[in-house]
């Protein structure tokens, strides 16, 4: 498959988990749902187009879409200076309407930054250097493309919404999931935090995709592991589990 012939298939896929996703309806505490492959398309197709167009070695699976990263620029764990300046990548954000009052969508016009998209985005940019040299090998997904909102504005992830609304929103996620291992041929898989591990390793259960399947410590400032060197617990993690040596992947 050509490298064109790879994205345009992911981008078939996003748009299809898009509108399927966009068609579920969820109970309480879920108040406010934000898609922002629909709002957002522009810039997440950009993303794809230029970061999944080969085959990896690595592919880091994030849950959902937090309020000032992806929410805004479309883009997994997609703090603004990160997405702009590293990955090169801005374009149109179309605001969706109903939102919350406390979590606006104002694009890359947004002046607030995603903790967990810094850290991440800056771990692998300390550790390959270019975006450049990072998309030879490694690509960053996430599971879930829709944000849940309680009343209050409070970000709820996939594995917090109601138990009967889970069964259905997992089976449009794990399709897509499944889409990207088939596309992009990894080698290894890694959850970013164990909710991720966990969808990864029943994918390579369900497919029989040959695999390994590893985590790293999520970078939100909500995991209290993260408030210390998350960096350093991130290389670690990866070192240990054989997906590379420290400091590999930038001496390449």
């Amino acid at each position: 498959m050509t490298s064109a012939g790879i994205s345009e298939r992911l981008i078939r896929a996003s748009r299809r988990l898009a509108r399927d996703a966009g068609s579920l309806r969820f109970g309480s505490p879920v108040r406010y749902v934000y898609n922002p492959l629909v709002y957002a398309r522009a810039p997440h197709e950009m993303y794809l187009a230029r970061f999944a167009a080969t085959r990896k070695r690595v592919v880091l699976l994030g849950m959902n879409p937090g309020p000032w990263g992806m929410a805004q620029t479309g883009v997994p764990f997609g703090a603004i200076p990160m997405v702009s300046e590293w990955l090169g990548i801005r374009g149109p954000v179309k605001a969706p309407g109903g939102g919350h009052p406390r979590v606006v969508v104002k694009g890359f016009d947004c002046p607030r930054r995603e903790v967990s998209g810094m850290r991440l985005w800056g771990f692998l940019r300390d550790e390959y250097g270019s975006a450049r040299s990072m998309a030879r090998e490694l690509f960053v997904s996430n599971y879930c493309p829709l944000l849940f909102l309680d009343d209050g504005g409070l970000n709820i992830t996939p594995d917090r919404i109601g138990r009967e609304d889970q069964p259905e929103l997992f089976r449009v996620c794990d399709r897509f999931l499944e889409a990207v291992i088939d596309a992009l041929r990894p080698r290894w898989l890694v959850g970013v935090g164990l909710f991720a591990e966990r969808r990864l390793r029943e994918a390579v259960e369900r497919t029989g995709f040959p695999a390994k399947v590893a985590s790293i410590p999520h970078p939100s400032p909500a995991n209290p592991r993260s408030q210390k060197n998350w960096a350093g617990q991130a290389g670690a993690a990866l070192a240990n589990a054989g997906v590379w040596s420290p400091g590999r992947a930038k001496k390449q």
